[in-house]
């Protein structure tokens, strides 16, 4: 009887979904936000798993989950509240501002993304090919 060999874990392993969204969300600088529509464009998924995606994020993990917010400029409600003040908080910290709708100026403050080299370079589909 012979002994199977020792599982070695791939190196290429690619990202979880959840992955690819926070990397993608690292990338959004400080004073800028994203859409969940944009994220989930760019990661290959729907608005919801983005959605899903920052509610999950881990604490300390230093994934700017704030900078993400709905089509139109407005913050999301939280299940549970109080998660939407901390994220105002947050966004005005980093000089956003929100007219008094609780709008921010997508046009003026909003990401326009990775460059498609970086997109390429990490497995992302830019052209959503």
């Amino acid at each position: 009887m012979s002994a199977k060999p020792p599982q070695i874990p791939s190196q290429n392993k690619a990202p979880s979904r959840y992955g690819r969204i926070y990397a993608l969300v690292r990338r959004i600088p400080a004073g800028r936000v994203a859409t969940y529509g944009q994220i989930a464009r760019l990661a290959g998924c729907g608005a919801r798993m983005a959605g899903y995606a920052m509610a999950a994020v881990p604490k300390g993990s230093g994934i700017p989950w704030q900078r993400v917010i709905n089509a139109q400029g407005r913050i999301s409600p939280r299940k549970g509240g109080g998660g939407e003040t901390r994220q105002l908080k947050l966004l005005r910290a980093e000089g956003i501002a929100f007219d008094a709708t609780g709008r921010v100026d997508l046009k003026a403050v909003g990401w326009t993304g990775p460059g498609w080299e970086w997109l390429e370079a990490h497995g992302y589909d830019p052209a959503g090919d």
